[in-house]
């Protein structure tokens, strides 16, 4: 078959729809392969040249085997098919294993270029490729026969490379190339990668947001239908998703303190520090009455002789997700405080409204005490935070950096239980994605570190979101200090450059099929290179994530208070920054 021939077969068949997208792939690098063998000689026998048969089976265990190689030169032999992370494969006949070199080594201590240099090895076997009966090519993981002594060990072909990481008829996004062949695309199954959640891995500097930037835009492109919440503590991502994004800080969020339950309430009034259990006692009951009150006066506001009767709050609890006054707390306080026999001690009812009155007027929580009046808007911020409807920008970046460090997990823990619960009450009809970059902030692996509640709710869309169409992405620099359950809920991980030992222990213990070859080079692969693991792969494999444009990366230098065009003219004062600091500073920052 000529070279033209071959190609205008393959187009005829496409164009025809006689062939799908990848088995027009499969063909044209099989017939590829034929030409260069007709060009070339190769043959797939044992008098092939070295540069296809580059060596022999000599040891085989249950999981490994080791190949006897030569060569004599560095330059255009077969040492250039030898690298670690690289596949190969072993013919047997009607099938081919395939094998991940792990490790290689010279017999001899130095390296002679006029004579034969011989070397060894060692691969892990992944699995082999059969031909069916229609003619095309299988991967199947596992080695139904294992390779025999001296059997042919060779580089893999293309077409044996595309069926080792086809993923069939599964709806697929393409994020990169193969580190082994450039020529082949990283293809991720879309909706495994979230149905299952997913994780990102890796030190600082490799390029994990910017690969987490490129999996989220191409997965929104795919599930339009998809809402994505993006918890950034460094504010970074703004500037990477412009035109399909809104951007929520302090200034502009909106997130009633009555939305809180108990513990996250607790948590704020406290601000993180431990709380005194007399005054959480008080607090509990006055804000289960708060709310009862409120209802009355909402419901019955024309039937004023009932609101001189006494409350019965034992319709409500301090849980019970209805709206309430913070005026109510202080007037419920001072009640108590005018009794004769007070039901608290004078002195916890006294500090507690303190703290409550410090709280509502510290400017840098307006996000939860910003409206002057009180009501139940609970459809207006669900529909502002997960884009409802989207207006085709169904990406929500949370920018974590302005608002106070002590609430952050109260946050965090709400809209984690807001973004379960419109999954689950919607019956799958809004598919939502919480992303949580530096995850080992929220669930860390010291239970006693951390925000119990925040590690509840994360746990809660890791165990059971799948199931609604709540999904998360773990996104973080130490998998080693991050919660071992949760990570070992994400099937699928890209786990990029880790140097740490620790780190990789934990990447290998959460990803079932992970090989302790694989995991090994984790600390010397390249930026923006990953191990690719799970459900949304097909097999196992390094990849290098594609490069973006300079808008579609995520940039510190976007974070913050950004300066207006009129202030980066002028410059901008030492008391302005000052201000922001303090929370003073109110501008619109979308």
């Amino acid at each position: 078959m000529s070279g033209h021939s071959g190609k205008a077969l393959l187009i005829l068949l496409a164009d025809n729809g006689a062939m799908s997208s990848t088995e027009v792939s499969v063909m044209q690098a099989r017939v590829m392969e034929h030409l260069l063998e007709v060009g070339s000689g190769e043959r797939r026998d044992a008098r092939q040249p070295a540069e296809r048969m580059i060596g022999r089976i000599v040891a085989c265990d249950g999981s490994r085997a080791t190949i006897a190689a030569s060569a004599t030169s560095l330059v255009g032999t077969a040492t250039d098919f030898w690298s670690i992370g690289r596949l190969i494969s072993i013919s047997m006949g009607e099938t081919r294993v395939v094998g991940l070199v792990c490790e290689m080594s010279a017999n001899d201590s130095a390296w002679d270029e006029s004579m034969q240099n011989h070397m060894q090895v060692r691969i892990e076997l992944v699995g082999e490729i059969v031909e069916r009966n229609d003619g095309r090519l299988e991967f199947r993981r596992g080695i139904s026969t294992y390779p025999y002594l001296g059997a042919i060990a060779h580089r893999i072909r293309i077409a044996d490379l595309l069926a080792v990481h086809d993923l069939g008829d599964r709806s697929s996004i393409e994020v990169g190339w193969l580190s082994q062949d450039s020529s082949i695309p990283a293809t991720i199954c879309v909706d495994d990668m979230l149905r299952c959640h997913f994780a990102v891995v890796g030190t600082t500097g490799v390029g994990k947001s910017s690969a987490v930037a490129l999996l989220l835009r191409e997965a929104v492109a795919k599930k339009p239908n998809l809402r994505v919440l993006v918890l950034d503590p460094h504010n970074e991502y703004a500037h990477a998703f412009h035109g399909v994004s809104i951007t929520l800080d302090s200034n502009s969020l909106e997130l009633p303190f009555w939305l809180f339950n108990f513990e996250e309430i607790v948590d704020v009034v406290f601000r993180g520090r431990d709380a005194v259990q007399e005054e959480i006692d008080i607090l509990r009951e006055i804000i289960a009455m708060a709310k009862g009150r409120f209802r009355v006066t909402n419901e019955t506001a024309a039937m004023s002789s009932l609101l001189r009767k006494p409350f019965d709050a034992s319709n409500f609890s301090a849980d019970t997700p209805v709206p309430y006054r913070f005026a109510d707390l202080y007037k419920i306080i001072d009640e108590y405080i005018g009794q004769l026999e007070p039901r608290f001690p004078r002195f916890h009812l006294r500090t507690l409204k303190s703290r409550l009155e410090s709280l509502f007027g510290d400017q840098r929580y307006r996000f939860m005490f910003g409206k002057s009046t009180v009501e139940d808007c609970l459809d207006r911020v669900i529909s502002t935070i997960f884009r409802i409807p989207h207006e085709n920008k169904p990406i929500s970046i949370l920018q974590l950096a302005g608002i106070p460090s002590d609430v952050v997990n109260s946050v965090v823990s709400v809209l984690a239980r807001l973004s379960f619960d419109l999954a689950l009450w919607s019956g799958g009809g809004f598919e939502v994605l919480l992303l949580c970059e530096e995850a080992h902030r929220y669930v860390p692996h010291d239970r006693g570190n951390g925000f119990a509640p925040t590690r509840a709710a994360i746990a809660r869309i890791a165990k059971e979101g799948r199931k609604y169409g709540a999904y998360v992405g773990i996104v973080t620099q130490r998998p080693g200090e991050l919660d071992p359950t949760i990570l070992s809920q994400c099937s699928t991980v890209f786990a990029m450059r880790l140097g740490n030992t620790r780190d990789q222990e934990i990447i290998r213990a959460a990803i079932s099929d992970s090989s302790a070859s694989t995991i090994g080079f984790l600390s010397s692969i390249g930026n923006r290179e990953a191990i690719a693991f799970g459900e949304g792969v097909a097999t196992p494999m390094r990849i290098t994530f594609r490069g973006q444009k300079p808008h579609e990366l995520p940039s510190a230098q976007h974070s913050g208070a950004r300066m207006l065009p009129d202030e980066a003219e002028r410059g901008i004062s030492l008391r302005e920054i000052i201000g922001r600091m303090r929370g003073g500073e109110a501008t619109e920052r979308f």
